[in-house]
């Protein structure tokens, strides 16, 4: 690599900053487990999201019970969506076709599309995650237009999801 494609590669990256509440979120690329291309918050469809992330392996158990407590208060409103994001990098990343492989076998066919695997820029969102924690969830409550109302990085926190879930009813009834 040329040393000004470097120079401006690590330019780029250390200019990267944690986002804040009120800021949109940057465009989040990855798959959803059935394969399609997803693009976050895009992905959304203008709907409130809670976006799970995750960037070990351990860092699942922590995401699946932010999920499972916001599926069980909301998994009837169409006016919410939710997706659980794993962010792979490194050498995991060479173990692509394995690990959706094994998620597809572990996740309910009906949750495919709430699942967006990402292989890419796994450096550049723990910045923007301000990521500390390898085995926390990264939780992000956006807002219909895509921008972040509420963060919460840590295992499931009962306090912390009743500040989430009331922030996301304060966004269905603004």
């Amino acid at each position: 690599m040329p040393a000004r494609t470097l120079l401006c590669l690590l330019m780029t990256l250390s200019s990267l900053s944690a986002i804040e509440i009120g800021e949109k979120l940057p465009p989040l690329k990855g798959e959803f487990l059935t394969g399609r291309e997803a693009v976050l918050p895009a992905a959304a469809q203008g709907k409130p999201a809670l976006l799970a992330i995750g960037f070990t392996y351990k860092s699942r158990f922590a995401v699946e019970e932010w999920v499972k407590h916001f599926r069980a208060d909301f998994d009837k409103e169409p006016r919410a969506t939710f997706f659980e994001v794993p962010i792979i990098g490194g050498m995991a990343k060479m173990g692509k076709w394995f690990i959706d492989s094994g998620m597809r076998r572990g996740t309910p066919k009906a949750d495919h599309e709430h699942v967006v695997t990402v292989y890419n820029e796994a450096g550049e969102w723990k910045k923007r995650l301000n990521f500390k924690e390898p085995d926390a969830a990264y939780m992000v409550l956006l807002d219909k237009d895509g921008a972040v109302a509420w963060r919460f990085t840590g295992g499931y926190d009962a306090a912390k999801y009743a500040e989430c879930a009331a922030k996301l009813k304060s966004l269905l009834n603004p």
